[in-house]
């Protein structure tokens, strides 16, 4: 999309030296994890995390008091991203796999294990645990993201965040289109 548009784009160092040449944006503006960037009205920190990737990234936004956070491709939860999602007002939230369609999908016992892993993917399970343990007492709207196409459905993960629907809005994100609009208000 950078190219295409021709604006820069934001990404650490390390991601963008793994970048595959013909995905290499034209330009890049390097940012650092742990280093908050502004870019106009909006505060953007850049959350180092756990997964196997070149310096990868997540992101809390932050407006007036505002605060939205994008909390996909995670191994496990470290102490950084624990603290961020703690001040998020609204959030995208992994929940890749169920562990028993992983189990019994398709995948074979390498892969399994790499999205199982420290540096993988969060299931169900676990992200249900990381929002329950750590979720801001102001959050209003968590979205249910990056599920897996052959190790998770919709129901699924809806299913295993059903004790948390009294504290706030759980949606589940569509892998083919934009989702629904949702106001946050200020706290």
């Amino acid at each position: 999309m950078g190219k295409k548009l021709d604006i820069p784009v934001y990404m650490t160092e390390g991601t963008f030296k793994a970048s595959f040449h013909s995905w290499k944006p034209i330009s890049y503006l390097a940012i650092q994890n742990n280093v908050p960037v502004t870019v106009g009205a909006f505060t953007i920190f850049p959350i180092g995390k756990n997964h196997d990737a070149a310096e990868p990234t997540s992101f809390r936004v932050v407006h007036q008091v505002t605060s939205v956070g994008v909390f996909t491709d995670i191994g496990s939860p470290c102490d950084n991203v624990k603290y961020h999602l703690n001040q998020c007002h609204a959030l995208f939230l992994e929940t890749n796999y169920d562990e028993q369609m992983l189990k019994e999908g398709p995948y074979p016992f390498y892969l399994k294990a790499r999205i199982e892993s420290e540096v993988g993917h969060l299931s169900n399970t676990q992200a249900y645990e990381l929002l329950r343990e750590h979720a801001h007492p102001l959050l209003q709207c968590v979205f249910l993201s990056h599920l897996s196409k052959e190790n998770n459905k919709p129901e699924l993960a809806l299913n295993e965040f059903r004790l948390l629907e009294a504290k706030f809005l759980v949606k589940v994100t569509d892998r083919y289109a934009a989702s629904e609009l949702y106001t946050v208000l200020s706290s």
